[in-house]
């Protein structure tokens, strides 16, 4: 044993000095010069893309840009902004945040910033992010064109710590069914998810869908942190193991605030690694019913180690399996390029609209743990209940209104024009999700923006395309004038998931039948 310890240490010796004098040997003798920071920088990718999909390099200027959406909070002035013909648009200032306090408003135009003019072609996102953002405490003046006030307004704005939320929507879909869609699997998700189900338990809250479709995933503590909402205190969550990482468990730790009621978690092929993670646990533990389709499959974990240069590597060290023992990653074996075609070959394979085009093998079968259902490994989680992706709105038109960005332009325009009438017209959102139609007139002036963008117009694919068109422009303009939550209300109305989740939530036998009970 000793003996072969010595032999590996002498491998690792011999393969860091040939790296380092191949290093040694191109600085000091290749024909022209170099940059060996690049050249150390490509280097240490191409190692990585040899491993696995999901270890990565990340440089140090990206480091803390890569960490923001899952640390939950950023330092700036506080708004969310679009890019409106060259022009940031600010669509609403965060709620309590330091834009807010001066007075800044929706459909505010940021036209200066201390002084330098912030249009035209050099203004992108990496522009408003190096201008707007950040250390707590610095100071920053904007010059603001608001409606048709002939003069620009000057704000002193006092940048601060601004929360990054993670749940998008939190509202009762019935009378005692509430929804909540979480985006990402961020350091605050768990005390969020917490706020939203005593939000909805005090309007009646019985039973929860949970929207994980989309969520790529995030940090395991707080996979965990939702695992107590749901499980209760000492079940297992997730465990993983690697060649020279141990099995390790992570078990829930406390009794959390939903683990009695009825519960649906919403799944699709864009849920992944802490999504998936959740899911798992919850099928294993036969707590709730699964409706969508198989997951990502991303059941590696990284582990983040620090370079000498602030620079980061995010390392594969083990994987997660979830409590029935069940691997959630998807094999790797035919390389990185292969890999990442898997969800094109899913689409090609029918997996997205026929439930039996997945078989699994027997080998492959494990039992829940309450009731002893058949569940399945193999990478990904399936869901209990398959709906298919609904494409019947899918027109070459359709994809061009949104590659050409015709749904954002036309929406931020007519709430720039309209927003005091709607709220006029519209006291409460509940008002306007029940009355407000998109007519006539503004499908003509949306063609037209389409047509000026470059769009050609094809009348047969528009009648196709129409209920989801309207239902986005209608979504967007809730958005616009109220908030992310609002766009959700709206374009769930009809979605075939949602409605299954209710069917199933509304029926205690057949919920209870799903779960084996």
């Amino acid at each position: 044993m000793c003996n072969a310890q010595q032999q590996n240490d002498k491998k690792i010796a011999s393969t860091s000095q040939k790296l380092a004098t191949t290093m040694y040997l191109i600085e000091n003798f290749y024909v022209d010069s170099t940059d060996m920071p690049k050249l150390t920088e490509e280097a240490i990718i191409a190692m990585l893309k040899e491993l696995d999909p999901h270890s990565a390099y990340i440089s140090a200027k990206d480091v803390q840009k890569t960490n923001e959406p899952l640390v939950g909070s950023f330092e700036g002035i506080g708004v969310t902004f679009q890019l409106l013909r060259d022009t940031i648009l600010v669509v609403s200032p965060v709620s309590g945040g330091p834009s807010e306090k001066v007075g800044i408003m929706a459909g505010d135009k940021i036209i200066k910033i201390d002084g330098e003019d912030a249009f035209g072609k050099k203004v992108n996102n990496d522009f408003v992010t190096s201008h707007l953002r950040g250390e707590k405490g610095t100071k920053v003046v904007l010059s603001i064109k608001r409606g048709d006030e002939p003069e620009l307004i000057d704000f002193e704005v006092v940048r601060d710590k601004i929360p990054l939320n993670s749940i998008d929507a939190t509202f009762m879909i019935t009378d005692e069914i509430g929804y909540i869609k979480l985006d990402r699997f961020a350091q605050k998700s768990a005390e969020e998810f917490a706020e939203s189900l005593s939000e909805l338990k005090a309007q009646g809250l019985k039973s929860l869908i949970l929207d994980l479709r989309g969520n790529s995933g995030g940090y395991l503590q707080t996979a965990i942190g939702l695992g107590n909402e749901f499980l209760g205190n000492g079940k297992t969550v997730v465990f993983t193991e690697g060649l020279k990482s141990p099995k390790q468990f992570f078990n829930t730790d406390k009794d959390g605030g939903f683990r009695d009621g009825k519960l649906v978690v919403l799944i699709d092929e864009g849920s992944a690694s802490a999504s998936e993670i959740v899911s798992g646990a919850i099928q294993d533990w036969d707590r709730g019913v699964l409706i969508g389709r198989r997951s990502f499959g991303k059941g590696l974990v990284q582990r983040p180690f620090t370079l000498p240069d602030g620079a980061m590597i995010r390392l594969t060290t083990a994987r997660y399996h979830t409590p029935t023992g069940r691997c959630i990653q998807r094999s790797y074996e035919g390389g990185v390029e292969e890999y990442h075609k898997e969800m094109q070959k899913r689409l090609e394979h029918g997996e997205y609209f026929h439930a039996d085009s997945i078989q699994f093998p027997d080998s492959l079968r494990f039992t829940t743990l309450v009731s002893g259902r058949a569940v399945y490994g193999g990478g990904g989680i399936m869901p209990d209940i398959f709906v298919p992706a609904d494409t019947t709105f899918s027109t070459k038109l359709y994809t061009n209104l949104v590659r050409k960005g015709i749904f954002n332009s036309y929406t931020i325009d007519y709430v720039l024009a309209n927003r005091e009438k709607i709220h006029q017209q519209y006291p409460e959102f509940s008002d306007f999700n029940r009355n407000f139609e998109v007519d006539e007139n503004m499908i003509s002036d949306f063609r037209k923006v389409a047509e000026t963008k470059g769009v050609e117009w094809n009348e047969e694919q528009y009648q196709r395309s129409a209920p989801w068109i309207l239902k986005q422009i209608k979504a967007l303009i809730a958005r616009n004038v109220w908030n992310i939550g609002k766009y959700y209300q709206v374009v769930l109305q009809d979605d075939k998931a949602v409605e299954k989740a209710i069917e199933v939530l509304e029926n205690k036998r057949e919920y209870n039948r799903l779960l084996g009970k």
